[in-house]
Parts: structure tokens; C-alpha cells; sequence
């Protein structure tokens, strides 16, 4: 059983170690290994730290606490692009579960925990990009309401362009 509490600055290394060991796991064979390898705990740490401490920032940050302290981490707010439709859409910028977790709830309590807060902010839909080729998470959303919406975009890892697809769900 997890608990679930917003970030504070005390858990920018944990979360980076999970979310450092999470894109390991997740996306061997997807993102290129030289841009996984070039990822370090301290690097991811200290742009948390930086970007944590920014006095603009609209995003919440939710940890889930298990018996060794955080074990997953989400970060949602407001929606970064357009997204056709009625209503306010915030958006899950990222979510990661201690890779050694996966598959025991953790990842699904902390996105109903995202949406009731963005749901309690205002936000009648969720949305999110999963790379095309991560057919894990994709199935994760989709079993949590998600649908993929047909948008597209890519972005580059070592000069490898991937392509993520948007979802989208109700709240």
C-alpha cells in the first residue's frame, strides 16, 4: 500500500533516481542507448532542483511513499498545446514508478490521484504523449480511459526522431 503527497524539495534525489531508473527500463530498445546512458541521477537532480525552485512554475508534483520512502512520481498542470474539443485540458507531463514496483498499483494510484487534483483544478480532460513505440504504456493508459486521438509529434534523441502519440480521457 502507498501513500500519495505532493513533492517537496527533500525528494528531488529519489525522484531522479526513479525517474532516471524508469526511462532505463522503459525505454531500452526504444530511445537510443547512448542518450540512456548519458542520463545521470545528479544531472536529472539538479535540473529538478532548478526547475522545482522556479517561481513560474504551474505543475504539481505528487509522490507516492512506499515502505523505502518515494517510489513513484507524476507531474500534471495545464495543458502545453492545443487540444481540440469543449472544456479546460490539463495534461500528465510525466510519470514513473520505481522499475523494480511496476506492475503492484503504484502507477495507477498516483494517476487517480492526478486526475482528482486537475479534476479539482478545473480540468474536464486529461491528456498525454507516449512514445509510439512504448507499447507498455500505451496499454497502461488505455486500461486507466485513455484513447489515443490521432495527434502526432516527434522530438530527437541522439539524433534518432521518435514519434509520440497523444492521448486523451475524460476526468
Amino acid at each position: 500500500m502507498v501513500h500519495v503527497r505532493e513533492m517537496g524539495a527533500a525528494d528531488i534525489e529519489a525522484v531522479s533516481r526513479i525517474r532516471v531508473r524508469g526511462w532505463l527500463a522503459a525505454y531500452a530498445g526504444i530511445v537510443p542507448q547512448t542518450y540512456l546512458d548519458a542520463m545521470s541521477v545528479e544531472d536529472d537532480a539538479r535540473q529538478r532542483r532548478e526547475w522545482f525552485s522556479h517561481p513560474g512554475r504551474t505543475s504539481r508534483d505528487l509522490v507516492a511513499l512506499g515502505d523505502r520512502g518515494p517510489v513513484g512520481w507524476i507531474c500534471c498542470g495545464p495543458c502545453r498545446s492545443e487540444v481540440p474539443g469543449p472544456g479546460s485540458v490539463g495534461e500528465v507531463y510525466a510519470l514513473y514508478v520505481a522499475p523494480d514496483l511496476t506492475g503492484q498499483g503504484i502507477g495507477r494510484t498516483l494517476l487517480d490521484e492526478a486526475h482528482a487534483q486537475m479534476k479539482g483544478d478545473g480540468f474536464e480532460a486529461s491528456a498525454l504523449w507516449v512514445l509510439r513505440d512504448n507499447r507498455r504504456a500505451q496499454h497502461f493508459y488505455e486500461q486507466a480511459g485513455y484513447q489515443a486521438d490521432g495527434a502526432a509529434q516527434d522530438d530527437v534523441y541522439d539524433g534518432v526522431t521518435l514519434t509520440e502519440l497523444r492521448y486523451q480521457c475524460v476526468l
